[in-house]
């Protein structure tokens, strides 16, 4: 007759089921036709206690076994640690995922956080299959409190210490976002103001053929706020496409602001830093590790990996820089058709952050250089108007 309670103790100890099968003491004698003796022990342990459960039994178990037991489970093993880290990770995860910033600024939700939960929910998992005790106890349940309160203080801290300390503006997924054409996206946050401007922000690198595609678009746009000075042109280091350095650009004008995030290196791969809490949360929010990536008054975003550039290097492959200069800036060519539209549309968004609709257009300051200036073409007021009447 098997020993439970030696069975009991064995298990509390971690012994395997090999060994307790093998114990002289625990008395279990299995006939010759068993192959394993291990596993048709553990079957008939379960059964054993199932049996007793539906009884409504309490299993008896010495108060020696139950301390060795718990003595076991205090120790850190995998299923403690799943079960710790795993509440952990789920409520930074989602946290980070519904406000990106500045929760997600430490850790992105997607793809670091998620891979974490990915590699906790494993461990326990995996301990859980290997463990030859409990798989649900005391310890187990305090463990995981103390990492559902751990998750909460890791999120809570890192939110507070971003809005206090680091002035971490607040952000919504991109999710949450509403989409408009050509791939912008609009969010639910704050203005971004700079000097009492709404922020224009530029996020690439000079060997990015992207970014100099989209360079010209840009460029354009803003030149029609104001007067835009500390540029260059030059050809990117992947694919020799026509670019405007807007690495050093600066904009005069009484509309907006100008700010620029562009790496200089020409080696490829490089990302430019951020100099502030600001424009790493749009980056880390909204960017997807991804470049060009531009942001209109912290309410419009272009970019993320799925999100194609506003211009393609294809377009523009064929011009040189000085084609690109005369054309564009002239409003006039082959070069200026396959950029006008995306231009077009950052000037839209551009006015609407300024306070203009398509109805007041002409009336705001910035307008009446378009108006007065051939290169604009006659239907630029209508074509402009047009995209504001489409934002929401």
């Amino acid at each position: 007759m098997v020993d439970w309670d030696r069975v009991e103790e064995l298990r509390s100890k971690g012994w395997s089921w090999d060994q307790i099968a093998d114990d002289p003491k625990v008395g279990f004698h299995p006939d010759s036709s068993v192959q394993e003796p291990s596993r048709a022990l553990r079957g008939l342990y379960h059964r054993q206690r199932s049996r007793q459960r539906r009884r409504g039994e309490t299993v008896a178990v010495p108060s020696s076994t139950k301390q060795d037991r718990e003595k076991a489970e205090r120790k850190w093993t995998l299923p403690r640690i799943g079960y710790l880290l795993l509440p952990v990770l789920t409520i930074w995860f989602i946290l980070a995922y519904l406000v990106p910033s500045p929760v997600g600024l430490v850790l992105p939700a997607i793809p670091y956080l998620a891979l974490g939960l990915v590699v906790a929910a494993f461990l326990l998992l995996f301990g859980l299959f290997r463990s030859t005790g409990a798989r649900w106890s005391k310890v187990y349940r305090t463990t995981l409190v103390t990492g559902i309160v751990v998750g909460l203080v890791i999120s809570g801290v890192i939110a507070l210490g971003g809005i206090l300390f680091l002035h971490c503006p607040v952000l919504p997924p991109a999710s949450s976002g509403t989409t408009e054409p050509v791939g912008w996206i609009s969010v639910s946050a704050s203005p971004w103001h700079e000097g009492g401007l709404p922020v224009v922000y530029f996020y690439g690198a000079t060997w990015c053929p992207y970014c100099s595609a989209t360079s010209w678009a840009i460029w354009k746009a803003l030149s029609g706020f104001g007067t835009v000075s500390g540029t260059s042109t030059m050809y990117s280091a992947e694919s020799s496409i026509p670019e405007v350095d807007l690495s050093n650009a600066q904009i005069s004008s009484s509309s907006i602001a100008f700010v620029v995030s562009e790496d200089t290196s020409g080696v490829s791969g490089t990302f430019p830093g951020t100099i502030n809490c600001v424009e790493q949360a749009y980056v880390s929010a909204y960017a997807g590790g991804s470049i060009p990536f531009l942001v209109i008054n912290g309410q419009f975003v272009h970019g993320g990996p799925n999100i194609p550039s506003p211009v393609s290097p294809s377009q523009v492959s064929s011009f040189t820089t000085a084609q690109m200069l005369q054309q564009v800036g002239g409003a006039s060519g082959t070069a200026w058709t396959v950029v006008q539209g995306p231009t077009w549309w950052m000037m839209a968004l551009m006015a609407k952050s300024a306070g203009a609709t398509p109805g007041d257009l002409t009336q705001q300051p910035y307008y009446s250089g378009w108006g007065n200036t051939a290169v604009w073409g006659s239907n630029t007021q209508s074509t402009v108007a047009s995209d504001l009447s489409q934002i929401r």
